[in-house]
């Protein structure tokens, strides 16, 4: 028995994580879930956004499957999931850009991995306002975060039979920061004489995506980088909809889909959850079920494939119940 815990989110995050739960219980693999609450829901009922028994909870059961929590732009409490991230220096973000059949895609063999630093760079929110209408965003790289996001990158593509790693940088210009982190990645590189080490600056790589993205494998980004590139990736197999997520660390990891709560459209049914059981699939092989893994990854292709079941973004009518339904039921097959 598997004990794993649960956040299902806002917005849209209740009706994919119900999805994955369901796909995940008819795979076959034993789960006990705990269920927990963050974001807007958790600071009305405790008053802070991260409770600390949910904390404690993933810090028991190492490993959680998280519904998207909305973060307010501009305004409001700062970002939970990066909240997350730090409490429990989940430093390294995966998401795997795959095509899926029959999904439109002018690269259909497609397949491309993100390695993302998850703790430093802008994306870690240290700012401040110096005088009024003066803010001062702090961009914080060190050589012990950069040295152990780039061992996880090729111990990564080790394990998983790739052959390239790009590192993706603005050293050009930040020649301290980005300098340090591009530094840090070629030392790693050197160990590892197997696998073949490139760096792209990050405009360029942009655009060597949209034109030739086959020349990818695995990228490896700072933070800010990672979350732009790897959306951009997403935009190439079909949409947000269609990428997983997971935040690893030393003492746990947390799988989720890697778009947002998208509250215009919560509640009617109509999200893709593709993407979030896909996360339930690398849950389900990280916590040493490959097997039930195999069986919901065939089951999203399969469906895909056959195109009868298939949510508005990807070209179809089917709700999010229908198309976890259809998914489901090709799982138990």
């Amino acid at each position: 028995m598997h004990r794993i815990t649960l956040i299902p989110g806002d917005g849209i995050g209740p009706e994919v994580a119900s999805a994955v739960v369901r796909i995940i219980e008819a795979s076959g693999a034993q789960i006990e879930w705990e269920t927990h609450v963050a974001g807007q829901q958790a600071l009305d009922k405790f008053g802070v956004t991260l409770p600390e028994e949910l904390l404690e909870s993933i810090k028991r059961n190492q490993v959680g499957l998280k519904g998207p929590i909305m973060t307010p732009v501009g305004k409001g409490f700062t970002s939970v999931n990066v909240g997350l991230r730090k409490a429990l220096d989940l430093y390294a973000n995966l998401r795997p850009i795959r095509a899926l059949p029959n999904i439109p895609c002018r690269n259909p063999t497609l397949d491309i991995v993100v390695v993302r630093e998850n703790t430093e760079s802008l994306y870690a929110g240290l700012e401040h306002e110096i005088i009024p209408g003066v803010v001062e965003s702090l961009k914080i790289i060190t050589e012990k975060a950069s040295t152990r996001i780039a061992h996880f990158a090729f111990d990564y593509a080790l394990r998983e039979s790739r052959r390239k790693i790009t590192c993706v940088h603005k050293a050009n210009i930040m020649k301290l920061s980005d300098g340090l982190f591009l530094n840090c990645f070629h030392k790693v590189a050197q160990d590892h004489p197997e696998i073949a080490a490139d760096d792209k600056i990050v405009d360029n790589a942009a655009m060597q995506l949209v034109i030739r993205p086959e020349q990818f494998d695995v990228l490896l980004c700072e933070n800010l980088y990672g979350d732009i590139v790897s959306d951009l990736c997403a935009g190439l197999i079909g949409g947000l909809g269609l990428v997983p997520g997971a935040n690893i660390g030393e003492k746990g990891a947390v799988f989720e889909a890697v778009h947002g709560s998208a509250p215009d459209i919560a509640g009617q049914g109509i999200a893709n959850p593709i993407g979030a059981i896909w996360a339930g699939a690398m849950l389900l092989d990280t916590v040493g079920e490959p097997a039930a893994a195999g069986r919901v990854m065939r089951a999203i292709e399969d469906t895909t494939r056959d195109g009868r079941v298939l949510t508005r973004d990807i070209g179809g009518t089917a709700t999010t119940r229908e198309m976890g339904d259809a998914i489901a039921a090709r799982v138990l097959s």
